[in-house]
């Protein structure tokens, strides 16, 4: 039996930004982000205990998160927003719930955007920005074997990505969190034969926030030769080989187009002897872990999801 829609959502839906392709520019997508973050002003976010401004990787800004200065477990978080519009503002109150549900030191990456970058530069910065916070572990959580990386729909594009990335160059990671990820932009999602592969792309194309439309309008954004849609670092489920990379925890939403790949990369991580968690997210919409503010349900299915991801951590490689 299918869960419905969240009535709570189902009044926020109409609220939400990033819903009209045909008018939206990258500047338009950038500033509907950013004042949705600004529009929760009046709600305090969570309280973390320390927060500063730095660069990794040469010059490449990230925000760290920290409650305490004892060894902990260290989390690359990248942003969501379609590659294009999201950045450290727009989820800085995910960054915060993931350290404090984590007890980790979280470090957010501000990677370059298209179109002013396009692929692969944020995959570029987001393996750079890993490497390099490894490199300096020291200066985050301080232990080497309880490293993960995490994101949300583009940004969990990057973050499995980035997991394979490590796994080729020997870099063990102790997991990788993707939430509602983007993980197969073959097509850049406007070819009909790769859009039937995945049945959510037709049953939730329009009316639950996120529309395939919209998708094909971020990765023609992202993806400037549509070839680049068959490389594994935009489309992790295109690699030869997933087996050795990071255990995972794979958190997708019921009424998103993007369900289904999301679902097909959990499998295919499980019959690569990988370790892997799926939810599906009943009831729920991508974006769901900006929501839970107001929604239980978007609440407690994404601290499930952070607890297992904890659990990942505190193992360690």
């Amino acid at each position: 039996m299918i869960t419905p829609l969240d009535p709570v959502i189902a009044e926020i839906i109409p609220k939400l930004p990033l819903r009209d392709p045909t008018t939206m520019t990258p500047e338009s997508a950038r500033d509907a982000l950013r004042a949705l973050a600004a529009a929760r002003a009046a709600v305090p976010p969570p309280p973390v205990g320390d927060i500063k401004n730095i660069t990794v990787a040469g010059t490449l800004a990230v925000r760290v998160y920290r409650n305490t200065q004892d060894q902990t477990p260290t989390v690359v978080f990248f942003h969501g927003g379609g590659w294009v519009a999201g950045d450290l503002e727009t989820h800085d109150r995910q960054a915060r719930l993931l350290a404090n549900e984590t007890g980790a030191v979280v470090v957010s990456v501000d990677y370059r955007r298209p179109p002013e970058t396009r692929f692969p530069g944020a995959f570029e910065d987001a393996f750079a920005a890993t490497k390099d916070i490894i490199k300096r572990i020291d200066e985050f959580g301080g232990d080497v074997r309880r490293v993960g990386v995490a994101g949300d729909s583009a940004g969990g594009n990057l973050a499995a990505a980035v997991a394979i990335a490590c796994r080729d160059e020997g870099i063990a990671l102790a997991g990788q969190l993707l939430v509602y990820p983007v993980i197969d932009a073959a097509g850049n999602y406007a070819d009909p034969t790769e859009n039937a592969r995945y049945p959510s792309r037709s049953e939730n194309a329009e009316g639950y926030f996120l529309s395939r439309a919209v998708m094909e309008w971020f990765a023609g954004h992202y993806l400037e030769d549509t070839r680049h849609g068959t490389d594994w670092r935009a489309s992790p489920l295109r690699a030869k080989n997933l087996s050795g990379v990071a255990p995972a925890i794979v958190a997708t939403a019921w009424f998103d187009p993007l369900r289904d790949e999301g679902k097909a990369y959990a499998e295919a991580l499980k019959a690569a002897g990988v370790a892997t968690t799926y939810y599906d997210g009943p009831g729920l919409i991508h974006g769901y872990f900006g929501l839970g503010e107001a929604s239980e349900a978007a609440r407690k299915e994404a601290q499930r999801a952070r607890a297992d991801f904890k659990a990942l951590l505190e193992r360690g490689t």
